[in-house]
């Protein structure tokens, strides 16, 4: 019993930080994450802004804004 509470704990510390959501803009040109919907460094998005993962925003190579640093 006491392994599978062990798991499970570990599991959970390990998926916590990849369901936190960030905005980006759904262009081949972005290059930040922001954890605002309307950020202002969102104002240059020609494309549609889209709700993802961080972990997702990270695996592009999007880092985060400057203005929300």
């Amino acid at each position: 019993m006491k392994k599978i509470v062990a798991l499970l704990l570990l599991t959970l510390l390990l998926t916590s930080g990849s369901t936190e959501k960030v905005y980006i803009c759904n262009s081949k040109n972005a290059t930040k994450y922001h954890k605002k919907e309307f950020c202002r460094g969102l104002n240059a998005c020609k494309k549609e802004t889209v709700k993802v993962t961080l972990q997702e925003a990270k695996n592009k190579g999007l880092t985060l804004c400057s203005w929300e640093d």
